[in-house]
């Protein structure tokens, strides 16, 4: 087995368990809407954890054996196996606008990640990483903040939510990709570098959970994966050196893949909220009908012979109202007698 083989091999079993973990996380917070952030008390939260630790690892072991060119954009397939494993373990399924949306947010995201150039030996010093960490920091409490205020939308809160936890996990890739190349920098520096990456990865864990609540697993999980390499390949860009392959050509090309992975995030928020217009709707109408006390209208039932007519019931007969007698209780028939 080549390099090559092995390296698709090791992506693809890491998109299956980052999609298992996100499955798992999307029903956790489906079944314990009051913990948001971090249901401590669920092993199945727990197991979510280890399935996204073997995708972390996984996708590190692809790159050692493949190119960047290849595994990032494999990586991507996360959103399109978790709406099949979804239906095939849970019953859920996804309409057709998420699927459209789904492929575009894929397609996109890995268009966009094959045009990346390859890596260089530049690493962020010192002062560039704590102007970094700082600058997420407040773009994730930013972000926490407006959907605290947005939490009558669930869809738009889920959303901004999982923007968080994809550039949360976008810069551990940044910090990680700095202290492997610069491994014998200072080593507060370093050390203060992997404290940052085990906060980031905690708190992309914590933001993702968050996220599906009330929303469903597409748009978020469609939203932090294409999030999290556009914010490491910003990084890159701006920071590291790094540009897009084929010039003017292959700018212009990721621009449109840019565009096409955001219509993709587009459709799939639209159709969450119009699922749930429909169903608040359709739960609006049956409690004006249970508050009118009105039930559905049976439709009568019709014998086929005459014979059937014995068989159908007879509707209740109202009781008679007894009269009393008059003072001294004599009635008319007494007087007529």
């Amino acid at each position: 087995m080549s390099d090559l083989v092995l390296s698709v091999l090791l992506s693809l079993v890491s998109a299956v368990a980052y999609a298992g973990g996100a499955i798992v996380q999307e029903r956790v917070a489906a079944t314990s809407p009051k913990a948001a952030y971090a249901p401590l008390r669920r092993p199945a939260w727990w197991g979510a954890g280890c399935l996204n630790g073997l995708g972390a690892l996984l996708h590190v072991a692809a790159l050692a054996f493949g190119p960047l060119s290849v595994v990032q954009p494999l990586g991507a397939l996360t959103i399109v196996l978790a709406l099949p494993m979804s239906a095939l373990l849970v019953g859920r399924r996804a309409g057709a606008t998420a699927w459209r949306g789904a492929i575009m947010a894929t397609v996109g995201l890995a268009g966009l990640l094959s045009l990346t150039g390859s890596t260089t030996e530049q690493s962020l010093d010192g002062t560039q990483r704590l102007l970094v960490g700082l600058i997420t920091a407040g773009g994730v409490l930013a972000l926490m903040s407006t959907a605290r205020v947005a939490h009558r939308h669930p869809v738009v809160r889920a959303v901004l939510l999982a923007v968080a936890a994809g550039g949360a996990f976008g810069m551990a890739s940044v910090f990680t990709k700095s202290v492997t190349e610069d491994w014998t920098g200072q080593p507060l520096e370093q050390l203060a570098t992997l404290l940052a990456i085990a906060g980031l990865a905690v708190a992309g864990m914590l933001l993702s959970q968050a996220s599906y609540r009330g929303a469903g697993l597409a748009a978020p999980l469609a939203t932090a994966t294409v999030v999290n390499p556009v914010v490491a390949a910003t990084i890159g860009i701006t920071m590291f050196g790094e540009s897009f392959r084929y010039g003017t050509i292959g700018t212009a090309l990721a621009l449109g893949c840019g565009v096409v992975a955001a219509g993709g995030l587009i459709l799939l928020t639209t159709e969450r909220i119009g699922r749930g217009r429909r169903s608040g709707a359709g739960a609006v109408a049956g409690a004006s009908v249970v508050a009118q006390g009105v039930s559905p209208a049976v439709p009568p039932v019709v014998p086929d012979s005459p014979a059937g007519l014995d068989s159908v019931p007879l509707p209740p007969r109202a009781p008679k109202s007894r009269q009393e007698p008059p003072c001294g209780g004599w009635t008319a028939e007494d007087i007529r007698s």
